[in-house]
């Protein structure tokens, strides 16, 4: 089976027809168990979200701040494994026919194996992977799995990149390129303005391909505002705090509804 990279182009393309950017959602997979996280990922879909990321739970993950940290410790300590990361995709994907991508560290796609993982994640219906700490030019092999299995490969660039690295990254790059909007980690405070602007100005000398924003979007009024400028707005540590605390589960599919349709609401207008 291939993956969906063709319905991730498709997806973004009709977000900007509609002269809006896509509302993309991060939850970790696991967390906070594997059923109760596939619940959630399905309220946030049923709630606007065009895309999903499905985080797989990794013990060091140097992008992600204390919220996501922490949700990811649960998933770990709940034993969340790779083929439960696949099955969510499967499940949420088949849920809502909506593009379903993994975000992930690559050590743990190279020890499962990146043949192996490119063809599960493809047969469970995946549109592709964000690898936030793959160096480019140690992307071969990857890559190459990825073309075969119809998997998007989505690179992470920052305020800090260069403009020879900003080209070399977005050629690598396939569906969308994944702007971190601040220096940090995810859930980092902070304003979203000209820095973020210039970065996607930048990105877009380098490439066609769309470009989506992340890190430090946490409300309707900072969504609204990347919205102005991007081709996507990628929302994590606000979905997983609603989760972290709220008291039960019914709780928390209510609040992360309510926040994911206030945010695509925000974003739409």
């Amino acid at each position: 089976m291939s993956g969906n990279i063709q319905l991730l182009n498709e997806t973004l393309a009709a977000s900007k027809r509609e002269g809006r950017p896509a509302l993309i959602a991060y939850l970790p997979a696991g967390f906070p168990t594997v059923d109760a996280g596939i619940a959630a990922m399905k309220a946030v879909l049923d709630a606007g979200a065009d895309i999903l990321e499905v985080g797989l739970p990794h013990s060091d993950p140097i992008l992600d701040g204390p919220v996501i940290q922490t949700a990811a410790d649960l998933a770990l300590r709940g034993g969340t494994r790779i083929k439960d990361v696949l099955r969510t995709v499967a499940e949420v994907h088949r849920a809502f026919g909506k593009p379903v991508l993994v975000m992930t560290y690559w050590n743990p796609v190279s020890r499962y194996g990146i043949e192996r993982f490119a063809a599960e994640l493809a047969e469970a219906g995946g549109a592709g992977c964000i690898l936030p700490d793959l160096p480019v030019q140690e992307s071969a092999r990857w890559r190459e799995q990825a073309a075969m299995h119809q998997l998007a490969t989505v690179f992470v660039v920052a305020p800090s990149t260069g403009n020879e690295r900003l080209h070399e990254i977005t050629s690598a790059s396939t569906g969308f390129v994944y702007a971190a909007s601040l220096m940090g980690v995810t859930g980092t405070d902070g304003s979203i303005g000209d820095t973020a602007r210039l970065l996607v100005e930048r990105t877009r000398a380098a490439t066609e391909l769309p470009v989506c924003v992340g890190i430090g979007i946490s409300t309707g009024a900072q969504a609204a505002a990347v919205a102005g400028f991007a081709d996507g707005v990628i929302v994590g540590s606000a979905l997983v705090k609603a989760v972290l605390d709220a008291p039960d589960e019914p709780t928390a599919l209510t609040a992360i509804h309510t926040l994911t349709s206030s945010l695509a609401t925000a974003i739409r207008n």
